[in-house]
Order: C-alpha cells, then sequence, then structure tokens
C-alpha cells in the first residue's frame, strides 16, 4: 500500500484524527503500522453504538492507512470479565440470571443454553453483528487475556 499525499489536504474527523495517530508512531522507534481498538461491553445484545464505535474506529483507521501507506489492525475487544449489572429486559430465563448479579459475565450460565455462558453467548453475536457489516477486525475476550 503506498500513501496519498493528496489526503493530508481533507478537512474531514477521519483524517485529522489519522494524522495525529501518525503524529505519535512518528515518535516511536518502531514505525511498522498501528494498533486501533474497540471496546464493547457484552452485558446486552450488540446495537447501534456498537455500530457506531466500530464504523468511526474504522474510518479513522482506513484514513491512517491512505495517509501512511502503512497496515492497521481493528481488534474489537470484549470487557466479558465485568459485572452484570442488572437484567436485561430481552433475555429468557431474567429470574436465573438475577442470582448472578455482580458476577462476571463469562462467570453466568448463557440464559439462552447456547454459549458456555452469558458473555461467550453476547460475543458471538458481536462477532456475528461485526461481520454482517464486512467489518475486518480481531476478536479478544478478557476472559481469554485473562485466564
Amino acid at each position: 500500500m503506498s500513501a496519498d499525499p493528496s489526503l493530508r489536504a481533507v478537512k474531514s474527523w477521519p483524517v485529522e484524527e489519522a494524522l495525529k495517530v501518525e503524529a505519535r508512531l512518528a515518535a516511536s522507534p518502531k514505525r511498522e503500522g498501528a494498533l486501533f481498538q474497540t471496546g464493547y461491553g457484552p452485558s446486552g445484545l450488540p446495537h447501534i453504538g456498537t455500530f457506531g464505535e466500530v464504523a468511526r474506529t474504522t474510518w479513522v483507521r482506513r484514513a491512517f492507512e491512505r495517509l501512511t501507506g502503512l497496515p492497521s489492525r481493528l481488534l474489537a475487544f470484549s470487557d466479558d470479565m465485568d459485572g452484570l449489572r442488572k437484567v436485561p429486559d430481552n433475555v429468557p430465563n431474567k429470574e436465573m440470571l438475577a442470582g448472578y448479579i455482580g458476577r462476571p459475565l463469562t462467570a453466568i450460565p448463557d440464559p439462552f443454553g447456547t454459549h458456555p455462558s452469558f458473555g461467550a453467548h453476547n460475543n458471538a453475536r458481536l462477532q456475528a453483528f461485526l461481520d454482517t457489516f464486512g467489518f475486518e477486525y480481531e476478536f479478544a475476550s478478557s476472559t481469554d487475556y485473562y485466564r
């Protein structure tokens, strides 16, 4: 991929943010590319806010790649060790879930009965959601990182 210097004159939010990333990277001893990250709290289903966060990050990522000619990666990180704060309205077995308030999402049985945990269920839903829109990303789970 080659850099597109004409993009530097574009006055748009993604380009301005990509220029900031480029400036930070220029101060780094290794200039091999950039890692972009989004975070997801899987206590419920993905929604328009989830889409917006990944879309905006992707816009900046693509602007960075065009500006610099350098590769980038997008890490979609699930904070699935967060504690369940409340029982969502749109899940089955609400009574069962109520007994797990405060427990890590990956330590709670899946109320849908399709995955090893409630966190795993919602992580799978997130990945299917992102795949539907063709986002390029790597998925990571805090449970997988810390166990």
